[in-house]
C-alpha cells in the first residue's frame, strides 16, 4: 500500500508539472500573441522600429487607445522604448495637424549645428532667445530668430534632416515656423535625433531646458509625473480653420530618456478647447507612464 501511494503522489506531482508547462505555454503565447499586435507594421516604420514592449506596457498602451476614443477630436500618438526599438503608433500618427509651436525645438536644433559648423555665429542675446523658446516656449524669441537667420530658406531647408520628413507650408498661411503641417511621427523622429544624433553638449543642453520648462508647458508629456522625470516642448493654438484648439505635446520619460512620447491632439473645440486638449494629452501620459518608474529612479 505504501509504495501504491508514493506511486500516486509523484504522479500527481508529475501531471501538475506538466499542467504547469502548458498553462506556461499558453501564457507565453497569449503574450507574443498581444506584443505582435503592437508591433508596427506600415510605411512609417523606420530603422530605429524593433523590438517589443513589456507586457505592463502594452496594456497601458491598450488603455491609453481607448481613453482616447472618449475623447473630442482625434490624437495622434507615438511611444517608443529607446533601448528595444519597440514602438506604437495609433492610427493618426500619420494625420497632419498644424504643428504650433513644437518646430521651435527643430529650430534650436538648427542653429546650435549651423553654429558648430560656421555658419553663423550665436551670440549672448541669441542664445537668450533660444532659451525662451524652449523654456517658455517665447513667440516673439522664435519669430525674431526665425528671420534673423534665413526663415523657410534656411530653417525649411533642414528640417527633414532632422526627421520632420512630413512637414509641409501651405498656400493659405505666409510660410513661418507658426504655420507647419506635421505629424505625430515627425515629431517622435525629431526627439530622436535629438537624443540620439546630436554632440553630447548640444543633447545635454536641450534635455536640461526640456525637464525644466515653465509652467506653461508643465502638461502633456509632463503627465508622466515628477518619478518619470519628463521633458517636453508643448505647441498650442485655436489656429485651426473652424477656431477648435489644437493642443501638442512631444518629450521623453525614464532613466536615461529611454521612452519618447509625441502627441498631436486636434481636439476639434472651440470654447474651452484648450483646457480640453491640455487634459486629453496628460491624461495620456499618465496613463502610460504614471507610477511606471519605481523609487530607485
Amino acid at each position: 500500500m505504501r509504495s501504491i501511494a508514493i506511486f500516486e503522489h509523484r504522479g500527481r506531482r508529475l501531471f501538475l508539472l506538466v499542467l504547469s508547462g502548458v498553462l506556461a505555454a499558453v501564457l507565453l503565447t497569449v503574450t507574443a500573441m498581444a506584443i505582435r499586435a503592437y508591433t508596427v507594421t506600415d510605411d512609417a516604420r523606420s530603422p530605429r522600429d524593433g523590438g517589443v514592449f513589456d507586457s505592463g506596457l502594452l496594456v497601458r498602451i491598450a488603455r491609453a487607445e481607448a481613453y482616447v476614443k472618449t475623447r473630442p477630436g482625434f490624437a495622434g500618438i507615438v511611444v517608443r522604448d529607446r533601448m528595444t526599438g519597440a514602438v506604437w503608433r495609433s492610427a493618426d500618427a500619420g494625420t497632419l495637424v498644424w504643428a504650433c509651436s513644437t518646430p521651435k525645438l527643430a529650430m534650436v536644433v538648427d542653429l546650435l549645428l549651423r553654429n558648430d559648423s560656421g555658419a553663423i555665429t550665436l551670440t549672448t542675446e541669441d542664445r537668450e532667445l533660444i532659451h525662451r523658446m524652449l523654456n517658455s516656449s517665447d513667440d516673439e524669441a522664435a519669430t525674431t530668430m526665425w528671420y534673423r537667420y534665413g526663415g523657410e530658406a534656411e530653417y525649411a531647408a533642414r528640417f527633414p534632416s532632422y526627421g520632420m520628413t512630413d512637414m509641409r507650408f501651405t498656400d493659405q498661411h505666409k510660410h513661418h515656423w507658426g504655420w507647419i503641417l506635421t505629424t505625430s511621427n515627425d515629431l517622435d523622429r525629431l526627439i530622436g535625433y535629438v537624443l540620439e544624433e546630436l554632440p553630447a553638449r548640444h543633447r545635454d543642453y536641450i534635455v536640461g531646458e526640456m525637464r525644466a520648462v515653465d509652467v506653461n508647458q508643465q502638461w502633456g508629456v509632463w503627465g508622466a509625473g515628477a518619478k518619470a522625470r519628463p521633458g517636453n516642448k508643448n505647441g498650442w493654438s485655436d489656429d485651426n480653420d473652424d477656431g477648435s484648439w489644437l493642443m501638442n505635446s512631444v518629450g521623453f520619460v525614464g532613466p536615461d530618456e529611454r521612452y519618447t512620447l509625441a502627441i498631436m491632439d486636434n481636439t476639434r473645440v472651440i470654447e474651452g478647447g484648450d483646457k480640453v486638449g491640455m487634459e486629453t494629452t496628460t491624461k495620456i501620459s499618465e496613463i502610460l507612464f504614471g507610477g511606471y518608474f519605481g523609487l530607485e529612479y
